[in-house]
């Protein structure tokens, strides 16, 4: 069981990678990347389409990687 769960931990890992590396870039230019993009602090809008399917499947994700985690640290301990 223990190695079944760190099979799909890794799998986890590869898919959250890819997924944050899918997302499109929020920067504008090279000035906001250096200021961290102050000066649009609350000019945010709603992600739609595509960057919000993004979001959500990288948050859907992290949750099973923590789960994930949480429960090899129970299995190990037991």
């Amino acid at each position: 069981m223990y190695n079944f769960l760190l099979t799909l931990l890794l799998i986890d890992c590869v898919l959250i990678t890819i997924a944050v590396l899918m997302q499109p870039s929020k920067t504008n230019d090279a000035m906001s990347a250096l200021t961290g993009g102050a000066d649009d602090l609350f000019a945010k809008q709603k992600p739609r389409g595509f960057e919000a399917f993004m979001q959500k499947t990288t948050l859907v994700l992290g949750i099973i990687f923590f789960l994930l985690a949480l429960a090899l640290v129970w299995i190990s301990s037991h």
